[in-house]
């Protein structure tokens, strides 16, 4: 039977809201560094708030989740002497042990929306010393959809590039340059390594270079980044799919995530 497309929108619409990782939240181990992933809420309906991946719907926030962290958090207690934490971290920013954490992280946020209460969590957690690291946002719409978003959480403050010479990037290991990492499925062999256009918010704009943006406090330390036009999170939840792409991309967002962590802990 030929199921109508109405019917089958319906479905992965209450998919999407039901499909969410289930994750129970446990308190923070205060003896080890927990990778803390943020859920949000996002904006629109299907290809927007949601999408489907490899036979199950995804929500915005969880994309690479908690592969990434589970990944990373290895390879931290390998790479470092970091006591990592077994499992990772799943918090809103209203949860009332959100200080507990160092460093929350959050990925895919060109659809996000946050209620007051929550960007009013968020300026208090930055405000006491809390680190925030978004990640997998590319093109001009959704570098807007976080810009407006930390207009709001920190009123007078601007976003500013952090440049190459920057600690961050050099506090374990030497970076030239800010990786691009596209997510595995458009990975090349050739030389771009920008994502196409076609799968981000429109206008996509341009994709081709990768930044780190910051906010800076008044001591000049970093308390928010973005990592513009990259996918870091991939290169972590993906370093098994392939050796070609582990040695020119995984790498990168391991030395990347190392080097940010570091800097988050040491200062």
């Amino acid at each position: 039977m030929r199921i109508p497309s109405i019917v089958l929108l319906v479905l992965f619409a209450h998919t999407a809201a039901t499909a969410e990782v289930a994750v129970v939240a446990e308190p923070a181990d205060l003896t080890r560094v927990t990778l803390t992933r943020v859920k949000y809420d996002s904006i629109g309906g299907w290809g927007e708030a949601y999408y489907q991946f490899e036979g199950r719907v995804w929500a915005r926030w969880e994309t690479d989740y908690p592969q990434a962290e589970n990944n990373f958090a290895k390879r931290l207690g390998e790479l470092t002497r970091m006591h990592t934490a077994r499992r990772p971290a799943l918090r809103r920013l209203t949860d009332p042990d959100l200080g507990d954490f160092p460093l929350i992280f959050m990925s895919d946020v060109g659809y996000m929306r946050f209620s007051d209460e929550e960007v009013a969590a968020l300026r208090a957690y930055l405000l006491n010393g809390g680190f925030l690291w978004a990640d997998d946002f590319w093109g001009d719409a959704e570098w807007a959809s976080l810009e407006r978003f930390m207009r709001e959480v920190l009123p007078g403050n601007h976003w500013r590039e952090v440049p190459i010479d920057h600690p961050i990037f050099h506090t374990v290991f030497e970076l030239e340059e800010m990786p691009q990492i596209p997510a595995r499925s458009f990975a090349g062999r050739g030389p771009t390594t920008a994502e196409p256009a076609w799968v981000h918010r429109y206008p996509a704009g341009s994709l081709e270079h990768a930044s780190m943006r910051g906010y800076f406090d008044e001591a000049g330390h970093l308390m928010v980044i973005g990592t513009h036009n990259t996918d870091v999170a991939d290169g972590w939840e993906r370093e098994a799919y392939g050796q070609w792409y582990f040695e020119r991309f995984t790498t990168q967002s391991y030395r990347l995530g190392v080097n940010v962590l570091t800097y988050v802990l040491s200062h």
